[in-house]
């Protein structure tokens, strides 16, 4: 048994120059969006050529939130005092209209880019902003697979999602009516890491699928279970899931014999203690059944709903005793690896900023 310390503070946790998960790409369309990314007020909107705005959530005169603007054409004029801003930040019309404007009137604008149905921002440096580095979430725009989704803002620190989500023996008695069971106890766990990623991998052989699985697979009978883990920088979880029958070949290394499903989590950090949680699922079977999809988002959704009423508890616990430490069992190995990896980035980042 270890003590995990919780490191710096959560905003010192925040590892910048990084894309993360502002919204879904539904969610932007031409009305302000307002959403708070790593502490920071960030404001989004649509182009009539449907390219994303992101846009800090403050006019450069008296910082009333953006997002509360009024929006003319591609531009937007503050709802105080008139300002108009185009969508490039930059001051176009000032409250009275014969004062010229300067370039120094301005809002900080940030890169933006759509990939696997979702908007994305840099927080950081823009000059730094690389697509290449947007978490490689495949599944999500495969042909050959399908994907959905849902959104919670949850009460607790980012890390403590990240946490649940490598150790899934949680899931035997947070999920018992759903996803959990005993089995999931019972069978050994290989973490393993990099500099940059963490690995959990769990094989359940020859046992019984639980209720969500089955009916996904539409079919009685032992089944061998997995869950793999993977953890991507900054903080994002993908699990490969999935059973097929014993006897079909699967495997750890190869598993596309049953039914196979990618979770996928993009947690988002708002403040100290609340996180914005982009959570769905990625599966190869039934892809055309949109009927099929609905009802497996709303079931995803529920299991989510129950992580988040212990997180929040967690959370409002952790607040209540700050002379208090986690602790860290083998079960939790993986999520510990991740605080590290974490710690390490931003660590490097507060160093490498002149006093």
């Amino acid at each position: 048994m270890r003590l995990v310390p919780l490191g710096a503070g959560p905003l010192e946790m925040f590892i910048r120059n990084q894309w993360y998960v502002a919204a879904w790409d539904h969610d932007i369309d031409r009305a302000p969006f307002a959403r708070t990314i790593c502490g920071e007020p960030v404001m989004l909107y649509r182009r009539f050529d449907r390219s994303v705005v992101a846009m800090q959530d403050a006019c450069p005169h008296r910082l009333v939130p953006l997002s509360i603007g009024i929006k003319e054409g591609d531009n937007i004029r503050c709802r105080y005092h008139g300002l108009l801003l185009n969508s490039e930040g930059q001051a176009i019309e000032m409250p009275v209209k014969s004062e010229r404007t300067h370039k120094s009137i301005c809002a900080k604008t940030y890169p933006v880019i759509e990939r696997h149905r979702f908007v994305w921002v840099w927080i950081g440096e823009a000059e730094k902003a690389d697509p290449a580095l947007v978490p490689d979430f495949w599944p999500c725009s495969h042909r050959d697979w399908t994907f959905d989704g849902g959104y919670y803002h949850i009460k607790c620190d980012y890390r403590l999602v990240i946490d649940n989500l490598m150790d899934l023996t949680h899931e035997t008695y947070t999920h018992q009516d759903s996803i959990g069971q005993a089995e999931i106890l019972e069978s050994p766990i290989e973490t393993s890491s990099s500099e940059n990623h963490v690995a959990v991998t769990r094989w359940m052989a020859d046992i019984d699928a639980p209720p969500l699985w089955r009916n996904a697979l539409r079919k009685d009978g032992p089944v061998d279970r997995w869950q793999i883990c993977h953890f991507i920088l900054p903080s994002s979880v993908i699990i490969d899931v999935g059973v097929a029958l014993v006897g079909s070949g699967a495997t750890v290394e190869n598993h596309d014999q049953g039914v196979r499903g990618f979770v996928i989590d993009a947690l988002t950090p708002e403040t100290d203690t609340t996180s914005h949680y982009f959570w769905g699922m990625a599966r190869n079977f039934d892809i055309h059944d949109t009927g099929f999809t609905e009802r497996f988002k709303k079931q995803q959704g529920g299991v989510f709903q129950e992580d988040v009423a212990v997180l929040e508890a967690q959370q409002r616990s952790i607040s209540a005793n700050p002379a208090l430490k986690l602790k860290a069992f083998s079960i939790d190995n993986g999520g510990v690896r991740c605080r590290q990896l974490i710690e390490r980035m931003a660590k490097a980042q507060r160093s490498a900023v002149p006093d």
